[in-house]
């Protein structure tokens, strides 16, 4: 029975391959009938795999090459009965008894045909051992039969020879048929029949012609060996490559590296591997006759390699690696590559398709993660710089002018880079994480959110966007990003700064705009953080003044060019100079003396802030070394320097360099430093008061951290700020309140108090009965060099107060006509400055204090003020009601909107 198909040629071939089998150069011979030796597998159909070779898997055909014996040739026995039955009945005579028991002796010697066939496997095939084998299995029977047929015929005279030639020839066809080719085993054969007959005649003619022939045997013998040899290594060497590709064809299937397909005319499956079925949850027999098509998800959107494919096997033509995804079952997306080409019969009819495949899944999963990696940010999930470039790109380039409209955000972090440096990298990626979210949830469809890096995002509207949304949306971001996070346990605030560029207003390129939309944010940061900016032409020369600075600056660094001026903190108990605190300055060449505001946001954004801040100290101490014992110094310690492990380091080198007493050197700190409240912020505490070093705390109250910093951090002295000092007189002020507050917080906790930016007398007066213990301000002197500060230490400690009895409001400086109403007569002035409280007017001479007139400000609104002083054509009046402001601060010169209380009706008189 014949096996059809790719699967039954392929099982025939690995069933030839496994029996010894041999390729035979003859496409589609047919195999001949034979008899199975026992020891053999059974013999197959001629079978080829791939259209590669055709295979004959006959159980000894590899023996004609080789072996002399064949387990058929236990067939010559009944052979040789046959023929000596034919004599017998021929001739009518019986053979003698010696004839009669050398053909039985013949017939014997046939049949352990089987038995020899075994014996000469075991030998190897060039071993002398094969011919003696050879001579019992073949020659030997066959000499004895001629013999015994030999004598038979001479011992009576009713046997001819013709009878007897006859069926010697017979016998040699039957033996050469059943040594299939054998050519020794044949002469071998031939030469025993004749010479047995031969040997009975005793003849010298049939002596000599036996020796003939013989020697012509002998001849095709050895030509024969030869042959056999030569065509024995060719086949040995094509068999095993056989058996290794069927071995390395079967190990490609079982390993899951490829597969192998085949169909039909009609485009039905005749054979597949088995593991494929089993990824698509089925048997091979239930695929076996299906449509080819039906292994593939034809109807999946944006799949042209699988309608490519359905048009290959339409038109009957080849392809080669064809993207398909698989039907398999369950969520477990599979890919394929598959090739294939028509197989053609000899007449150049069509058959089918032939071909193979391979597993694309975990090759298109690395691109998808690839792309991911390239598109992706890997820790928020959101778009990254190139991808958010390039969809900004494509915006721009848009064919319709009016679908160019749109805007972009960049988002900065406030205050992240501290969490990074207080908290660890880790905790930043998780609030980045956070932020993210935020962020997303914030813009939700309106546009596009993506991180640039670090703590930099970017979010793009498209469509034409109105300047009040955009505002609204940017506050809305900026509050929900500023809304406290939980790090690790830890309460974390940080802000956000946003700059926002419009195309095409500010821009119609990526370039342009994103440039513009960044001086938009340095200009939001610049204002104070926690803010947005639209772009505006005057960011340029901003920008290109913050880079110079930030280029003189570091050649100051590099000159020495800083200085260090120092205010004094006096007792207030007896107004004597405890210490200094070390405030840095930088005299600008062009522009001279500018403000720390100005340039120590350009170091800490730039980096300098540390190698500043290490100087400072340097410098502190060495400048204090030359002052009395009794004096300290206060040098300020940035975040960045706080979370730098070696500041310990740098702070006993500074001291022992100096040679000076560690708890004369005191380092003011922020409340940012316990944004974190990690342990290194302990471990950092524990290290500077094991120096010996004083520690303070500043600015407190205006920072975004808790009390609970308190009963942890080891603070000498806790340093009012400024902004609660201010303002403290004015009636109706909770500042004084809160300085009290303070100060009983601080002695209860041991710790002393200064009261920073008193600058005058009432004040000083207010700080000294609130309890606080030490001052600081332009009431006793404003920052001054080391020279200056060692010249005023050498006269004496003792501190004067020195300024205004009390603060006076802040003046608007102007030129405005008004008239002044005074009983009966009307006089002209000109308001020269104009505060809340009062005004000077200029064009009134030797008015008396005291005089009441009415200010009319403007039509319809008069204010009643009295005069405080007069010189020459200049007075100085005090109005009866505080004056109205505008959102910016300035003066109104017309009556509020709200309806005033009869009490402050009463001060004014309106005309008509």
């Amino acid at each position: 029975m014949t096996i059809t198909g790719l699967r039954g040629k392929r099982r025939a071939a690995l069933s030839g391959a496994d029996s010894g089998a041999v390729p035979d150069d003859r496409e589609g011979a047919p195999a001949p009938a034979t008899v199975a030796e026992p020891s053999s597998p059974p013999a197959v159909a001629p079978a080829a795999f791939g259209g590669i070779s055709r295979f004959r898997a006959r159980p000894d055909v590899n023996d004609v090459l080789h072996y002399f014996t064949s387990s058929r040739w236990a067939l010559m026995g009944p052979t040789l009965l046959v023929c000596a039955l034919m004599m017998g009945i021929v001739s009518e005579v019986m053979p003698d008894l010696i004839s009669a028991l050398c053909i039985a002796a013949a017939t014997a010697l046939c049949a352990p045909a089987s038995l020899y066939a075994r014996l000469e496997r075991r030998i190897l095939h060039d071993g002398w051992q094969r011919y003696p084998l050879m001579a019992l299995a073949v020659v030997l029977p066959m000499g004895l039969f001629g013999f015994g047929a030999a004598r038979w015929t001479n011992l009576h005279s009713g046997l001819d020879w013709d009878v007897t030639v006859n069926v010697y020839v017979i016998v040699v066809l039957m033996a050469t048929a059943l040594l299939e080719n054998r050519l020794t085993s044949i002469i071998g054969a031939t030469i025993g029949l004749w010479g047995g007959g031969s040997i009975y005649a005793g003849s010298p003619a049939s002596f000599g012609l036996l020796a003939v022939g013989g020697t012509i045997g002998l001849i095709l013998a050895v030509n024969q060996a030869r042959v056999a040899a030569s065509q024995s290594q060719v086949h040995s060497e094509r068999e095993r490559e056989q058996r290794r590709a069927e071995q390395l064809l079967h190990e490609y299937e079982q390993t899951g590296q490829g597969w192998f397909w085949e169909t039909d005319r009609l485009g039905k499956i005749t054979y597949v591997s088995e593991r494929i079925a089993t990824l698509l949850g089925k048997g091979v027999g239930d695929l076996e006759g299906r449509p080819f098509t039906g292994l593939f998800m034809l109807e999946a959107q944006g799949q042209q390699s699988e309608r490519t494919l359905v048009f290959h096997l339409n038109t009957r033509s080849s392809f080669q690696d064809l993207d398909v995804r698989a039907a398999s079952v369950g969520e477990d997306e599979r890919w394929w590559s598959i090739s294939g080409r028509p197989v053609l019969d000899q007449f150049n009819n069509f058959m089918g398709f032939r071909g193979s495949g391979t597993d694309l899944t975990e090759k298109r999963r690395s691109q998808q993660h690839v792309t991911q990696l390239a598109r992706f940010d890997s820790l928020t999930k959101l778009a990254n710089r190139f991808q958010m470039a390039e969809w900004l790109e494509k915006i721009l380039t848009s064919p319709r002018i009016e679908t160019r409209a749109c805007a972009v955000f960049l988002l900065d972090l406030d205050r992240f880079k501290q969490v990074n440096d207080t908290m660890g990298h880790p905790a930043g990626d998780s609030l980045l994480k956070q932020v993210a979210e935020r962020l997303g949830g914030t813009v939700g469809d309106r546009g596009r959110v993506g991180r640039l890096g670090g703590d930099e995002f970017q979010v793009v509207l498209h469509g034409a966007q109105q300047r009040e949304g955009l505002a609204h949306l940017a506050r809305r971001i900026i509050e929900n990003i500023s809304q406290p996070y939980s790090i690790d346990g830890a309460r974390v605030t940080i802000g956000a700064s946003v700059g926002i560029a419009l195309c095409p207003d500010d821009g119609t390129t990526s370039e342009a705009l994103i440039r513009n939309a960044d001086l938009a944010l340095y200009a939001a940061k610049g204002n104070g953080r926690g803010r947005h900016h639209f772009y505006d032409e005057d960011l340029h020369s901003d920008a290109r003044e913050r880079q110079q600075l930030e280029e003189d600056l570091r050649d100051a660094i590099a000159s020495g060019s800083l200085e260090l001026h120092y205010q004094p903190q006096v007792r207030t108990t007896t107004e004597r100079i405890t210490g200094f605190e070390a405030l840095l300055r930088w005299k600008h060449p062009v522009h001279g003396y500018l403000s720390p505001a100005k340039f120590i946001p350009v170091a800490e954004e730039t980096g300098l802030v540390a190698q500043i801040g290490e100087w400072a100290l340097r410098t502190a101490c060495r400048d204090l070394a030359g002052w009395p014992e009794e004096v300290r110094v206060a040098v300020n310690v940035s975040p960045l320097q706080f979370a730098n492990p070696a500041l310990p380091a740098i702070v006993t080198s500074a001291i022992a360099a100096a040679g000076i007493n560690p708890a004369r050197l005191e380092l003011e700190i922020t409340e940012s430093v316990f944004l974190g409240e990690d342990k290194s912020t302990e471990s950092m505490f524990a290290a500077l008061k094991g120096i010996g070093v004083r520690l303070a705390l500043d600015d407190f109250g205006t920072g975004y951290s808790s009390l609970g910093y308190l009963k942890k951090a080891p603070f000498d002295k806790i340093k009012i700020d400024q902004s609660f000092v201010r303002g403290a007189t004015v009636p109706g002020s909770r500042n004084g309140a809160i300085i009290s507050s303070i100060v009983s917080l601080a002695e209860a906790l041991g710790m002393e108090t200064t009261a920073e930016g008193v600058e005058t007398l009432d004040e000083l007066d207010l700080v000294r009965v609130l309890g606080c213990s030490h001052v600081q301000g332009f009431i006793y002197a404003r920052p001054i060099t080391c020279e200056a500060a060692t010249v005023k230490l050498s006269e004496s400690l003792v501190a004067v107060a020195q300024g205004p009895r009390s603060a006076r409001p802040p003046r608007q400086t102007m030129l405005r006509k008004v008239m002044l109403e005074h009983g009966s007569h009307n006089y002209q002035g000109t308001i020269r400055n104009i505060s809340l409280s009062g005004a000077m007017i200029e064009g009134l001479w030797n008015v008396p204090e005291g005089t009441v007139f009415g200010v009319h400000l403007s039509e319809g609104y008069v204010m009643m003020a009295k005069a405080r002083w007069c010189k020459e054509d200049r007075i100085g009046v005090e109005f009866a009601q505080t004056l109205d402001v505008d959102g910016n601060g300035a003066v109104l010169f017309t009556p509020a909107r709200h309806k005033r209380e009869r009490s402050e009706q009463s001060q004014l008189r309106r005309t008509a």
